[in-house]
């Protein structure tokens, strides 16, 4: 008679571990550079404006290249595609430093290089994604999964706290980790033995390109998930905003800055633990709901903050509620599409998620140039409130939703 894996288990299968230890690098690298990159802009711009750039200057490329990266996460060696991009990724990000160091820096450079790292990140992505099915059986996806998950979000809650941390010896130590850490998972996808094939794939075709937009259309419970959380957190990027928070209302430096940025990780991995030994089994679609309600509440009372203390809390409540809108989205999305696409389903989903965090840091920046930081959040926390009241008219089959799995 055949055991249930154990968690034990599956963290000894070699292929899982070099995935997970890879997605680790690469989302500590991620979030260090985005405390240097924040903090660096807003100390030569002076500008909340510029901190909505960076933003914007990663989500263009992604938005440009969705269709692209799907045909090619479905066609070619997904091992070698994020490998490319994670080196890739290390260059630009070298070159970050050494103009840092030559003191020839400029906000102009700095959004020229994030672009490129962006564009780099909507190919690895995608990529990395779809190539967690072929490494682990059916059998033990869920709880892959699930360490996956939890992995990267616990990264995650590292990688701004050390970004931070290292800044005080200036941001081109900082650029200098980051791309050590992502040359290092660049190394460990490289290693990593694909066991589970997909089926043969179709030809290349526009039909064929455009089949994940297709598919997630026909899923409305899908399409209400992945847009319902599109457009809450395009409202409520309070995050872009938080270089700014940190020096002029709460009045603490880069280290704050650091552990600001960590506080929705370490939201989201207790509620991680908690999804993990209570998961989600009925009214998914009510809880998503409820969840991003939360999320939107929570970002007015960090609008209203003027407690260092009181920000960290709220965020770390802001993160809770995220991750159950993020597993109950992602969960529907791996459950209901065919391996043979799930590359393009995984494209349209992070260009989804990328719009919602990069283009709602461009919309935060700008509303906050306009009206002020205070305000600019109160907005965007609204604005997820009332997104929440259309969706749950929008999206019945969403509202109705009952289960993960149809």
């Amino acid at each position: 008679m055949n055991r249930a894996p154990t968690a034990l288990s599956i963290l000894r299968h070699p292929n899982f571990s070099r995935f997970v230890l890879s997605r680790v690098s690469s989302t500590l690298a991620s979030q260090s550079l985005a405390v240097a990159v924040g903090w660096q802009v807003y100390s030569l711009s002076n500008s909340t404006f510029y901190l909505g750039l960076v933003g914007l200057a990663q989500f263009l490329p992604r938005f440009l290249l969705t269709i692209v990266v799907g045909q090619v996460a479905d066609r070619s060696d997904r091992r070698k595609i994020a490998r490319a991009c994670q080196l890739i990724e290390a260059l630009t990000i070298a070159f970050l430093a050494t103009a840092t160091l030559g003191g020839w820096i400029t906000t102009g450079m700095i959004l020229t290089a994030v672009s490129l790292f962006g564009a780099a990140r909507a190919f690895e992505q995608p990529s990395m994604q779809a190539l967690l099915p072929g490494l682990v059986g059916p059998e033990i996806f869920p709880r892959a999964t699930a360490w996956s998950t939890s992995a990267t979000q616990t990264a995650a809650i590292i990688g701004p706290a050390l970004g931070g941390a290292i800044y005080v010896a200036g941001p081109a130590v900082v650029y200098g980790v980051t791309a050590f850490l992502l040359v290092c998972g660049a190394i460990l996808v490289s290693v990593i033995k694909v066991e589970h094939h997909a089926p043969k794939r179709e030809p290349a075709t526009l039909r064929s390109a455009l089949a994940g937009l297709v598919f997630i259309r026909s899923q409305p419970a899908i399409l209400g998930a992945i847009s319902l959380d599109l457009f809450a957190v395009l409202f409520g990027g309070a995050t872009a905003l938080l270089p700014a928070y940190t020096r002029d209302i709460l009045s603490v430096g880069p280290w704050g800055l650091g552990l600001l940025r960590s506080a929705p990780s370490v939201g989201a991995v207790a509620m991680s633990i908690l999804l993990a030994q209570r998961p989600l089994r009925r009214h998914v679609g009510r809880t998503m709901l409820i969840a991003v309600a939360v999320f939107g509440l929570a970002t007015i009372v960090f609008a209203l903050s003027r407690s260092f203390a009181l920000s960290l809390c709220v965020l770390i409540v802001l993160g809770a509620a995220d991750v159950i809108s993020m597993v109950i989205r992602s969960s529907l999305v791996q459950l209901r599409t065919p391996d043979g696409m799930r590359g393009r389903v995984s494209a349209v989903n992070s260009l989804f998620i990328g719009t919602s965090n990069q283009l709602g840091e461009f919309e935060s920046g700008l509303t906050a140039s306009w009206f002020g930081l205070i305000p600019a959040v109160m907005i965007g926390g609204v604005g997820t409130l009332l997104v929440v009241l259309v969706w749950s008219r929008l999206f019945p089959a969403l509202t109705a939703a009952d289960r993960l799995e149809e």
